[in-house]
């Protein structure tokens, strides 16, 4: 066993691919930068819509105590937290999440997505609530924390990787330990492998691979927390707090060092789209010397492909990640309790497990309820 994670790790670290999606928070001077986002100004590496109607220092905070001390690779982590205001769109769900704001294909061929994540003792979560935690709107991967709904019993300590809802891995989530995760996914083969380590060790191929529908339609990834509700939970004052680091979409072969990803500079700067503007100031800059000319043509080779990356694929996801039962996919599945069910763009099922109904929230997203 010894020496198969051994040939594993070295074998990933030799062969690391390409990161195609960066969500590091490098170029963020504080969580306000969220800020910036808005359906009309689709900037930077996140969306960000999902959470309660307080300030979004809130509930996202950047701080480089909040990484993994191994993961060299970012300047800060990230700490994701849900409250009593926590509540979007009128659902009973405590959530706070961050989705890809990208044009690459985060859901073609085979890739991996990074990140580690831990808790504190405080504002830790309640182990006796399921936790859904970076999960896809599909769920066909993802982790989960605490007494999943249905099961029996009043707690559950342990922080479980599932495949459609099932458990396929599992480790007590201890206060103050960093968990390492890649999912491995093959969007071409419906197969999903899970990788975990702890610390600073390099990942090891935990479970799977599985096979199992990768339902996606793009950016449909959900960075964050949700918080399934009890009886008496809507009022509940107690807080909860995650945090994350080294988070990042990699194509290629996996790389199993923490905190090594190489981070593509010209997309991590390429935050603002006010970078198109300087068309006009590069004319102007071209009729003055030779200097201005080589910065010209350096600030055209940026802006080009943010401009696009920030632009297109927004509308794509969205239409994706919000949906009514408006198109469905023939021979799709239904769809997990808590699961998307339909909307504008939606290709995935549209009917529910028994005990669940598909009910639309909004004109973009119906769920199983």
């Amino acid at each position: 066993m010894f020496k198969l994670a051994l040939v594993q790790a070295l074998v990933g670290s030799a062969l690391a691919g390409t990161v195609i999606w960066d969500g590091r928070f490098n170029e963020f001077s504080s969580s306000t930068d969220l800020n910036n986002w808005s359906w009309s100004n689709q900037v930077g590496p996140y969306q960000y819509y999902i959470h309660g109607s307080a300030a979004v220092t809130q509930y996202v905070n950047l701080s480089p105590s909040y990484k993994n001390p191994a993961d060299t690779a970012s300047n800060q982590g990230v700490k994701i937290s849900i409250d009593k205001t926590a509540y979007w769109n009128g659902q009973n769900m405590r959530r706070t999440e961050l989705i890809p704001q990208t044009s690459a294909g985060i859901n073609q061929g085979r890739l991996y997505y990074h990140f580690s994540v831990k808790r504190t003792n405080t504002n830790a979560p309640r182990a006796d609530l399921e936790h859904q935690v970076n999960f896809f709107e599909s769920h066909f991967t993802e982790l989960k924390y605490g007494l999943l709904s249905g099961a029996s019993g009043s707690s559950d300590p342990t922080l479980k990787w599932c495949v459609s809802g099932q458990t396929k891995w599992s480790v007590t989530f201890d206060a103050d330990v960093w968990h390492n995760v890649a999912y491995d996914i093959d969007f071409s083969a419906n197969q999903v492998s899970f990788w975990h380590s702890t610390g600073s060790d390099p990942l090891v191929l935990t479970a799977g691979p599985f096979s199992v529908s990768t339902s996606s339609n793009g950016a449909d990834w959900h960075l964050g927390v949700l918080r399934l509700p009890m009886n008496s939970d809507l009022q509940s004052s107690d807080v909860e707090d995650w945090y994350f680091s080294g988070v990042y979409v990699e194509s290629g072969s996996l790389n199993t060092q923490i905190g090594s990803g190489v981070t593509p500079t010209t997309t991590r700067t390429t935050t603002t789209p006010v970078r198109t503007t300087t068309t006009s100031s590069t004319t102007t800059q071209r009729t003055t010397t030779g200097t201005t000319l080589s910065t010209t043509i350096r600030t055209t080779t940026t802006t080009s492909p943010t401009t696009t990356a920030r632009t297109t694929t927004p509308s794509t996801t969205r239409s994706t990640a919000v949906a009514t039962t408006t198109t469905s996919a023939s021979g799709s599945p239904p769809a997990n309790k808590w699961g998307q069910c339909g909307g504008i763009g939606w290709t995935g099922a549209t009917t529910c497990v028994d005990g669940s109904t598909c009910q639309a929230l909004n004109p973009y997203y119906s769920q199983c309820l």
